[in-house]
């Protein structure tokens, strides 16, 4: 990664030596001529194929004009004086084309068919054949190269393929992107190693809320819907301020894309190696245009499935400061107050369906109607067991001497967090214990609904485009069945100790948490001793002490209008566009949940319901292997669901007030830009105005009383707000010469707080003093940034960068507990002003830092040189780094000051490296991706034996996320090619730990995954 960046930084040193052609760019060209009345108009395709070739830029450099084609490869080249010109055309991987064009007062069209390369008496030679990473690397840079601001680009290739399977995956490889996995799957997208929430997802340009909120999810989206993927890093005044790290923005396909009927259709069947499951994918994409006598019409539809069978290899461990333990060294030890495995049978599904309608009724006139559905289920099964080690904690002696170690703990005592008894927090035996054990069935789905209708108007010297959308997204997070088995009562000094578990535990090794299960022996002084190994977890008695079926449905309805208005003009002698729009987004987002729940013997007997675990008990050992130390059988889900049935004849759904909540944001905002191309690049400057307005609906439950006299209050509470941001921002860039450009950017933005951050649910509790819920007074966190990016082309398909940013933060939010400080809730006589508060708070100013390097070149316009033969040419590279620095200030109370913590979700380090060869049809890629260790949330803080210190263990971590992927494939012909997908080849774990990387949280493996199929493409 070293060597990455300092390769990056002697870009000046490459240019010297990379340098084959003499410079004629913008930063040769001549003054600006006097402008005219004629135009140039065009298509830039490819010859042989009649692709188009989007951002294709056209430029009369001694006019000192130039413009980029459209997605259908048009251009217009207007203001053009009466005479004879020469245009040029350039697109990365073909060499320059150059037309002479004389023009009057009238438009001239000039359509460009870009080749190869030339033969030596001058021939035109059309060269075909598969080179998908080729073709998706010239069109990502061309696009990138032509940005007027600070993009990374994924594009398709000729065929219309993107890399991956979803959008997530795909994006991932992109300098400065990382992601965030869950269950392996790639999920979230962070930007330069910032939080989550500060990368926004838009389709189209239309940011779209996902079902989880302004935490956008990006795994639930195939990438068979797209034809680019453009991450824009740097915030300019047409996108919205809700932005902080960048926006991801989806160009979906159009039929314009193609010159005419278009069929792309692809099928795979693939081996999960943990488990032995299966998984398959398919798509399908079917486009074409048709011209009648109203104009041209196009349509193209897609539909898409990926499906895949796993199980999981699991253990988890929470671990917490003992207020008990006070022997020498307590200050620092931190106990493991449960273990547990959760043992996931999983079936996961991603599934699309989209369709667009374009529409040109005359020329210059635009017109669609698009709809997307995409979705994401998790059909889940989890066998749980918790090994409830700290469930007699009251009862560790807390004597504050040094003491001599005796293997048997004290009379009526279990050993928990006990170092007289040998016990360290990682290593030990804790006696007649509880088992918790807890079987779920549930059926999670995510799903997005997008409609947009649209226009784009050339109207003379104006341009004008509008949408309208509608967008659904739902989250639902329904749990069929939970079904909770526990141990007998610990009874009286352990009287009932006997039938309960004694567990070793051993928790050395990070990577692997063991623990041995014994029976109890009661002594006759009443303290316990180990007996017999169990190895079957079905051999200690347990009885259902819980059913639940919960029914949780999250919808967001969202409405945005918007309208954008341009015009070209001459401005102190640039070629100036003079911008500005307006938008309004109406989102509301509503939480509802419905629970069944069952905890008492007689409603079990009145039910028919055994309590029992062998009632639902099913053949068949452990499908996974990590060892476990223990067997057990899985259940059977009809069996399950079948109790939930039989429970429903003495219990009904009853919504849960607790959790209902109902926020509405509407956002009413403008912008004015002015993008301005001179001789030596261009300079974009504006501002946006946004007003926000926030109406949140909820209720409060207190609990009020102490013991039997306690009673629930129920209290509706709705809390309106409103304010207005203003975001600036200026864009500079400075075309070196015809490979090198230089970008400065000064932008500005905010992450506003999600949803159900913002909800008014509040709960209370008079005996412990306390009050939990959302938080309508959250603040977003405001950030001011500077980008400094230099970028250079080399030919035919190299790119090298480096760049360094800044980014200044203030609010930032934490969970956090603190001094409720309001009268809202202040009923009854009561003044719960000072009760401790745990919510989502602003903490104080922070700041993330770094520099990102990235190299892409293939080795074959170097072969001849070097004496390679020709086949080494098919090699190539694309190396990308960040490294960064974040700091944030946690909220602070008088008795726990502020300190200063790493920004939540904000890696010091992202690096990809890829490796592959694509050569006479065949291509392969080899792909390492690397995350280091990044801040999940901040650890309670509390005094604990007369120490502040972290509850929970400290703080949360994900450790580094490293993913090796490969890939090939193989033309047959021009229609048919079979391909090859090999996945998490590593097989590292999912894992978090809390203070210190020895004390881990989560552990999770899913196994390596192998794919292979055909695409076919006509």
């Amino acid at each position: 990664m070293r060597a990455l960046l300092i390769g990056s930084a002697m870009i000046p040193l490459a240019i010297g030596i990379a340098r084959a052609e003499p410079v004629d760019g913008p930063a040769a060209a001549a003054a600006p001529a006097p402008r005219g009345n004629a135009s140039i108009t065009g298509t830039i395709s490819q010859a042989g194929s009649g692709d188009y070739l989007d951002g294709a830029s056209v430029s009369i450099p001694a006019l000192g004009l130039a413009t980029a084609a459209d997605r259908a490869g048009r251009f217009t080249l207007a203001g053009i004086p009466a005479g004879t010109h020469d245009v040029v055309v350039r697109y990365v991987g073909f060499p320059d084309a150059r037309r002479s064009v004389t023009v009057t007062d009238a438009a001239v069209v000039l359509d460009v068919a870009m080749t190869i390369e030339t033969s030596a008496d001058g021939d035109e030679i059309v060269v075909s054949g598969s080179r998908p990473i080729a073709e998706s690397e010239a069109a990502a840079l061309q696009i990138q190269r032509t940005s007027p601001s600070l993009v990374s680009v994924i594009a398709s290739d000729s065929i219309g393929r993107l890399p991956d399977q979803n959008v997530a995956q795909a994006v991932s490889r992109l300098p400065g992107v990382g992601v965030q996995r869950d269950q392996g799957q790639a999920r979230y997208i962070t930007l330069r190693g910032s939080p989550i929430n500060w990368t926004t997802l838009s389709f189209d340009g239309i940011n779209v809320v996902s079902p989880e909120g302004r935490d956008a999810r990006f795994d639930s989206i195939p990438s068979a819907i797209a034809s680019q993927i453009i991450v824009r890093k740097a915030v300019t005044p047409d996108m919205t301020g809700e932005t902080i790290a960048g926006n991801v923005d989806i160009i979906t396909r159009s039929a314009f894309d193609y010159p005419g009927l278009k069929v792309q259709a692809k099928g795979g069947l693939g081996h999960v190696e943990l488990g032995k499951k299966t998984e398959y994918e398919g798509s399908l994409v079917v486009s074409d245009r048709f011209d009648t006598g109203i104009g041209e019409f196009g349509i193209v539809s897609s539909a898409s499935l990926y499906r895949r069978g796993m199980v999981t290899d699991n253990f988890e461990t929470d671990f917490e400061a003992v207020d008990r333990d006070l022997r020498p060294g307590y200050e620092t030890r931190n106990w493991a107050r449960e273990t547990e495995n959760k043992l996931y049978r999983l079936t996961r599904k991603n599934y699309s369906l989209s369709s667009r309608l374009d529409w040109r009724p005359a020329p210059g006139h635009k017109l669609f109607a698009e709809t997307i559905y995409s979705a994401f289920e998790d059909d889940e099964q989890r066998n749980n067991y918790i090994f409830d080690l700290d469930d007699q904690q009251s009862r560790t002696p807390n004597g504050t001497a040094a003491c001599t170690v005796n293997a048997r703990p004290a009379s009526g005592t279990t050993g928990y967090a006990d170092v007289c008894t040998g016990n360290t927090p990682l290593l030990g035996t804790v006696y007649g214990i509880d088992l918790n054990s807890n079987f779920t069935v549930r059926k999670y789905k995510q799903s997005v609904f997008t409609n947009t209708l649209g226009g784009d108007h050339e109207l003379g010297d104006w341009k004008v485009a509008w949408r309208g959308n509608y967008t659904r997204s739902i989250d639902d997070r329904s749990q069929p069945a939970q079904l909770n088995y526990d141990s007998p009562s610990f009874g009286t000094n352990g009287a009932n100790a006997a039938n309960r578990l004694t567990v070793g535990y051993d928790l050395t090794d990070p990577q692997l948490a063991k623990v041995q299960l014994y029976r109890t022996i009661r002594n006759a002084d009443g303290s316990f001793s180990r007996g017999d190994r169990v190895t079957a977890i079905e051999d200690f008695p347990r009885t259902l002490s819980r059913l639940r079926s919960l029914k949780a449905q999250d919808v967001t309805e969202a409405y945005t209008a918007k309208l954008d208005i341009s015009r070209e003009a001459s401005v102190f002698g640039a070629s100036t566009i003079l911008a500005a729009g307006v938008r309004y987004d109406d989102r509301t987002k509503t939480s509802n949940e419905y629970l069944l729940d069952l905890s008492t013997p007689a409603q079990f007997a009145a039910a028919g319901i055994a309590t029992n675990y062998s009632a639902i008990a099913k053949p068949g050992g452990f499908q996974g292997e990590i060892p476990l130390g223990y067997t057990f059988q899985y259940f059977d889900r009809d069996k399950v669901l079948g109790l939930v049935d039989q429970a429903k004849a003495v219990g009904s759904y009853v919504r849960s007030d607790a959790n209902f909540y109902d926020v509405g944001e509407k956002v009413y905002s403008a912008y004015a830009m002015a993008t301005a191309t001179t001789g030596w690049g261009s300079i974009i400057g504006g501002a946006r105005v946004e007003h926000i307005r926030n109406d949140a609906r909820a209720f409060s439950i207190g609990t009020v009383g102490t013991g039997a006299a306690a009673t629930t209050v129920t209290t509706p509470i709705d809390v309106k707000s409103s304010q207005t941001l203003v975001y600036p921002s200026l864009h500079l860039n400075w075309d070196v010469d015809d490979r090198m450009k230089a970008r400065l950017s000064f932008n500005t933005g905010a992450a506003r707080p999600d949803y159900d951050q913002l909800r008014p649910n509040l709960s209370y509790n008079d005996a412990n003093a306390t009050i939990s819920g959302g938080n309508p007074d959250a603040k977003p966190e405001k950030a001011k940034g500077v980008d400094l990016y230099v970028e250079y082309y080399t030919m035919p398909r190299g790119f090298l960068s480096i760049g360094a940013y800044y980014k200044d933060v203030t609010d930032v939010l934490f969970d956090s507990t603190q001094t409720f400080g309001r009268t809202t809730l202040n009923t009854g006589g009561v003044d719960r002003s000072g009760y401790l508060y745990s919510t989502i708070v602003n903490g104080g100013s922070g700041y993330i830092m770094g520099i990102e390097g990235a190299i892409q070149q293939q080795l074959e316009p170097f072969t001849a040189d070097l004496g390679l033969p020709e086949w080494m040419g098919g090699f190539g590279v694309q190396l990308n780094a960040t490294i960064n620095k974040s700091r944030a200030e946690t909220p602070g109370t008088a008795a726990l000051p502020s300190r200063k913590v790493p920004l939540p979700g904000a890696s010091d380090a992202i690096y990809n490296l890829i490796a592959y060869y694509e050569k006479y049809g065949f291509s392969a890629r080899v792909s390492y991706q690397n995350r280091s260790a990044w801040l999940d949330a901040i650890g309670g803080t509390d005094t604990i034996g007369g120490v502040v210190r972290g509850i929970d263990g400290g703080d949360f971590y994900w450790a580094k996320d490293n993913e090796l992927d490969a890939s090939v494939r193989y033309a047959i012909n021009n229609n048919v090619e079979i391909y090859g997908d090999f996945a998490n080849l590593l097989n590292g774990p999912g894992r978090r730990y809390a203070g210190s990387s020895a004390y881990t949280i989560e552990h999770e493996t899913f196994g390596r995954r192998y794919t292979g199929g055909v695409r076919v493409t006509f």
